[in-house]
């Protein structure tokens, strides 16, 4: 067992340049070796955590194990690493202060005067240490958010300098930063590159590794001028082109050989290969897809696509799995109504409606949901999905026209979604939901039962609301029954319709768990029972 090796990667010049898929395919490329890592990710926002941001402001917000609502980067690190992340792989700089000034009140500082070095810059430092130290991590890779500059990111970026510093050749720092090409003067342009090391420089940083976004091969004289003028070796100008997938990017990166320039710089020997075979076999599978089928995400945030980002690679990883492209139809819920509704979902083979918060949008998946049950389209509801395929059913197969969830109408007549129980007396919005993974037990010869083929299993929560009990016996004596329930509350998980060829609603989010490795059994399914209906409407059009 080699000591933890603390890898930082930054980001110059501007921002969305990709070191979340950068740090994750350099840890699948370590990974690969045999070494035991991890990834951190550091936001500079005053935020505790993105769960109580609107997903068009920061998008998807991704929720492990243990219940901490984290970036969405956590789920590039849980989807190329297939190990799990939890609340320390997830630092914010709202945390950070709160955590030292909770220190401050309890007099943990002796009467001195707090300020960001050394108490701020020791947090984050400890914060980063912790994963290395409690889990024995071989590598942690730390992500820091924002670009070098951002006034918000300096207390990490003096951390960085203070942690090179102190453990020496125990530390590497990769930098990713744009090399634009400038088609008025017909060449790749360094100064951007130049004046963003310039700028690390300037705060005591000297990067090892410096990886460099293009969309063009860099030319060796340019990769000389850059390893020149900023002051690393030659062989550590790391090209990375546009990719067609960001699952390119590990196979990419072992190209650039970026995985042993950074074990030679930690001076650590590379004694075995690197074995992507099963990530080769999926890039393969992946842009040789055998068919295709089309299936709609019908949600209310359709604009910002990272709003969906996990059911998004959910759906790439279970095309995979079934040898077919899923070629998403993204449609805005609001732009659903009775007299379009046929005409926007008519070509879709399979429907997921969307979770999400508030009632904007709730009556275009309400009719999307309607839609789908009576014309036999596989259809899967994920959290609020879920809920409206629950209302949907009361108002139009039990006729409780007035039926509604307590969230989006407290004075509904019949609240067949209501608020949980442990939920009523919550004031505080932030980390204050039902969160994190719970168990459940799935009936037996049920349709659910098929797809997990095991009796209890664990999925990610993130919601306050609930079916209704109080409506369980009427809604199963009608054809919507409870094919999975919390053993502990009794809450109910899983919704499906019996006579439905695949109608399935969880309370729950799949997409959280769904890898490229260990694709997610319920998209797995639906995907397949698209696949079928395409196959079924072909071959009826056919005679």
């Amino acid at each position: 067992m080699i000591p933890t090796k603390y890898i930082f990667v930054t980001g110059g010049v501007t921002s969305s340049l990709g070191k979340g898929i950068i740090s994750a395919s350099l840890a699948k490329l370590l990974q690969a070796r045999g070494y035991s890592v991890t990834i951190q990710k550091l936001d500079p926002y005053i935020n505790i955590d993105p769960g109580t941001l609107n997903p068009y402001e920061h998008g998807e917000c991704f929720v492990t194990d243990d219940g901490a609502e984290t970036d969405l980067d956590l789920g590039h690190y849980e989807r190329f690493l297939n190990i799990p992340t939890s609340q320390a792989n997830n630092i914010t700089t709202g945390r950070i202060y709160q955590a030292v000034i909770d220190k401050e009140r309890k007099g943990v500082f002796l009467g001195k005067t707090v300020q960001v070095i050394p108490h701020i810059t020791d947090e984050i430092k400890e914060r980063i240490r912790l994963l290395g130290r409690e889990a024995n991590y071989e590598f942690v890779i730390t992500e820091i958010g924002g670009t070098v500059g951002d006034i918000e990111s300096l207390p990490y970026i003096e951390a960085v300098r203070q942690m090179k510093w102190e453990l020496g050749n125990q530390c590497l720092v990769l930098h990713l930063t744009l090399v634009p090409y400038l088609a008025a003067a017909g060449e790749l342009k360094t100064k951007p590159t130049q004046h963003s090391v310039k700028m690390m420089l300037e705060h005591g940083v000297q990067p090892d590794i410096l990886v460099c976004r293009t969309d063009r091969e860099l030319p060796k004289d340019l990769r000389r001028k850059v390893a020149l003028f900023c002051n690393v070796s030659p062989n550590a100008v790391i090209e990375s082109r546009d990719a067609e997938t960001i699952y390119d990017v590990p196979l990419m990166m072992q190209n650039e050989e970026l995985d042993k320039i950074v074990l030679s710089k930690l001076g650590l020997p590379d004694i075995k290969d690197v074995d992507l075979k099963e990530w080769s076999t999926f890039i393969e599978k992946l842009k040789n897809p055998k068919t295709s089928v089309n299936i709609g995400l019908i949600g209310k945030y359709i604009e910002l696509k990272d709003s969906y980002k996990s059911i998004a690679e959910s759906f790439i990883h279970a095309g995979v799995a079934n040898d077919t492209k899923v070629n998403v139809h993204w449609i805005h819920s609001e732009e659903i109504n009775d007299e379009n509704v046929k005409e926007k979902l008519k070509k879709l083979k399979g429907i997921l409606v969307a979770p999400g918060f508030g009632d904007r949008g709730i009556e275009g998946k309400i009719r999307a949901i309607k839609y789908a049950r009576e014309n036999n389209i596989p259809f899967l509801g994920i959290c609020l999905g879920m809920q409206c395929a629950v209302i949907e059913f009361a108002r139009n197969v039990l006729n409780y026209t007035e039926a509604h969830s307590s969230e989006m109408n407290p004075e509904t007549p019949h609240p067949v979604i209501d608020i949980l129980q442990s939920q009523k007396k919550i004031t505080h919005k932030g980390g204050t939901m039902r969160l994190g993974s719970y168990p459940c037990s799935i009936v037996e010869n049920t349709l659910v039962s098929t797809i997990y083929s095991e009796s209890k299993i664990n999925e990610r929560h993130r919601h306050r609301y609930e079916f209704n009990n109080e409506y369980l016996e009427e809604f199963e004596a009608n054809g919507m029954i409870a094919s999975g329930i919390n053993p502990e509350g009794g809450l109910v998980e899983i919704i499906e319709i019996k006579k439905h060829p695949w109608f399935v609603g969880v309370q729950f989010h799949p997409e959280y768990k769904s890898t490229v490795v260990n694709p997610h059994s319920l998209f797995v399914s639906f995907v397949k029972a698209a696949i079928n209906q395409s196959s079924a409407v072909k071959q009826k059009a056919q005679k």
